[in-house]
């Protein structure tokens, strides 16, 4: 197949299944020009280089082509979210939002989440089957993103009818048509319009929860803590459009994962302990963000080929963390890989601010489903995907099993 059109090949629907050959066919040549104009990265040490290089830039509006233009038809002038900004900005907002999204944050979590696993799974008990993703993986992360940011029970299903819509936003230009761009920015528009009065509700009245946090940091008198109104909305906004989609995937892709390695399965449910290696190890194998966007703000030399600038370069992450002169046997799913750095979550200063608590949300979900999941096997292999490619899991995973343990 022409080295060209790889990636649009990627990005349609018949092959969300398995894009994996693809990658591989991409890897043959590091940095790979595509007939658009695209530079699609497909192998591990020039991923890394390039998350690390400062001549790159997530500001998609720094591109003359189609992602710029996505960027600022969705947007429609409101400030960006930190992920798609550069230093110092970045910088900046990233820190501030650290100081409240903290590891003791997180880690006060794991009761609770441990509570909604077990209220999701004891719903399933005299059905016979369940869909892990709308039964579980879905309603699990949004409940538990919900309540750290202060959204109240109510209103999350305005949340889940508006993210999906959102992260359209994430796909290549080529692959989003101009109605899904126009609901995109319909949605972003009645998102912050929700938001705004969210925050005014938590300034008023702070409670526990994250939201109050960066809510009351706007209004403090040091200026190192202070962030302006429209940061604020912007790093609100992020946190609920992406702060449970990679999860539902992550979810999503273990289970399914696991079903098609039943000795995995069976090990994990003797040994509990062995799921942190698992869930790193999917991340590895079969992550949920394949790839992401990037502009050269100069020319790039790179595996022998320049980039110049103001192009749009494609990070394939998954393709990296498959990359064979990296990973000893990259296409085997082995859940006791030590080393493993893989680029499930990205990396550089742009590493995912969730992974931590993806990881504690998935940890949980996986130790119980395989504990008190009996005998559960796979209605349909593949499974149908959702319509992303860079955010890629299933849309539904349905699952027979002969009972829920207690």
């Amino acid at each position: 197949m022409n080295q060209g059109n790889l990636f649009e090949q990627i990005l349609k629907p018949a092959n969300r299944p398995n894009p994996y050959p693809f990658y591989s066919q991409l890897r043959a040549t590091p940095v790979s020009k595509q007939e658009d104009g695209t530079y699609v990265v497909s192998t591990y040490r020039e991923i890394v280089a390039l998350l690390h290089d400062p001549r790159i830039s997530s500001d998609e509006r720094k591109s003359t082509s189609g992602p710029g233009e996505l960027a600022k038809k969705v947007e429609s002038g409101a400030r960006q979210p930190f992920i798609f900004l550069d230093p110092p900005d970045h910088d900046r907002l990233r820190r501030l939002l650290m100081r409240e999204f903290t590891p003791e944050r997180v880690d006060g979590m794991h009761d609770r989440v441990t509570q909604l696993v077990n209220q999701l799974l004891d719903a399933q008990r005299d059905r016979g089957q369940l869909d892990i993703v709308d039964d579980f993986a879905h309603p699990l992360p949004v409940d538990v993103v919900s309540e750290m940011l202060g959204v109240p029970p109510e209103d999350r299903p305005l949340f889940e009818a508006w993210v999906p819509v959102l992260v359209r936003r994430l796909e290549p230009a080529q692959a989003v048509s101009e109605t899904e761009v126009e609901r995109a920015a319909q949605a972003a528009t009645e998102m912050r319009e929700y938001l705004v009065g969210l925050i005014a509700e938590r300034r008023a009245r702070p409670a526990d929860d994250l939201i109050s946090g960066l809510a009351t940091m706007a209004t403090s008198h040091d200026p190192a803590l202070q962030i302006n109104d429209q940061d604020l909305l912007a790093t609100v906004f992020l946190l609920l459009a992406a702060g449970y989609e990679t999860t539902v995937n992550l979810i999503a892709n273990s289970m399914l994962t696991l079903l098609r390695y039943p000795d995995a399965l069976a090990r994990l449910r003797r040994d509990p302990n062995s799921v942190i290696h698992t869930i790193e190890e999917v991340l590895r194998f079969d992550p949920p963000v394949h790839f992401r966007i990037r502009t050269t703000l100069t020319d790039i030399n790179i595996a022998g080929v320049t980039i110049p600038k103001a192009a749009t370069v494609v990070l394939l992450f998954a393709s990296g963390s498959r990359d064979p002169a990296r990973f000893v046997e990259p296409d085997h799913f082995k859940p006791d890989r030590t080393d493993n750095q893989h680029l499930g979550f990205g990396g550089g200063i742009h590493y995912c601010v969730g992974a931590p608590l993806a990881r504690l949300e998935t940890l949980v979900a996986l130790s119980t489903l395989t504990r008190r999941l009996v005998a559960p096997r796979l209605v349909l292999d593949p499974p149908p995907y959702r319509e992303n490619a860079s955010l890629r899991g299933p849309r539904h995973l349905m699952v027979t099993f002969d009972h829920i343990e207690d």
